[in-house]
């Protein structure tokens, strides 16, 4: 299956740069939105130690959130490069960093929950992208494709998420089952946005559907 691009979650200013912090990936040397990238430090054990939150001390080694980049910086030395010195990689890079960013989105799906800001099953998640008040849709990547379909085609101007299973979904919110969750805009959504759209390019499975994109499987 193609993926579709990515939603882009950060805003441009006048001459079309990127607002906000950028830093350079190490592998392929390009500058992105810190959002976009993924930072390690290397810990006082000579350890490589994944930063996702961004604030562990000591200088951050920046790699775009890709699985391949990820994979290339592992077979290349690329981090021990960076660091002028020798550094302990885990293995299974990639995999170990997207168990903890499909961690964070559920996380993040169960903190808005918490707020009051989610819909949950068909009619609820349909009710608040009619009312233009969601800023995610998620659906089930095991739900029936008809479902998905109704429901996506009242979210076109809402970035859709397809990561994650019914089950983890409705682990998440705390229900039974959860195929269609729908969060408010806001904060929160943006957040999960991101830290999804990082997950899917770690991963390299599911897909991020941005606004008003076409959907392959939907033509």
């Amino acid at each position: 299956m193609e993926h579709a691009a990515a939603p882009r979650t950060w805003e441009l200013d006048k001459d079309g740069e990127p607002k906000g912090p950028v830093r350079r990936c190490v592998v392929t040397r390009s500058v992105l939105p810190k959002e976009r990238l993924l930072r390690f430090v290397v810990a006082p054990d000579g350890s490589l130690a994944i930063d996702l939150e961004g604030d562990l001390p000591g200088r951050g080694i920046w790699l775009q959130a890709r699985r391949d980049v990820v994979e290339t910086a592992c077979a290349k030395g690329s981090f021990a490069k960076a660091a002028r010195r020798q550094i302990q990689v885990p293995d299974g890079l990639a995999d170990r960093i997207a168990g903890l960013l499909r961690r964070r989105c559920l996380d993040l799906l169960g903190l808005a929950r918490r707020a009051g800001q989610i819909a949950s099953g068909f009619e609820q998640a349909r009710a608040m992208l009619r009312e233009e008040r969601a800023g995610a849709l998620l659906a089930a990547i095991d739900g029936s494709e008809g479902g998905r379909g109704k429901v996506a085609g009242l979210g076109r101007e809402v970035t859709r998420i397809e990561l994650f299973t019914a089950a983890e979904l409705a682990g998440a919110i705390g229900r039974e089952h959860a195929v269609h969750v729908a969060v408010a805009r806001g904060a929160l959504a943006r957040r999960l946005i991101t830290e999804a759209t990082r997950l899917q390019g770690v991963s390299g499975e599911g897909k991020i559907v941005p606004p008003s994109a076409d959907d392959p499987e939907d033509a």
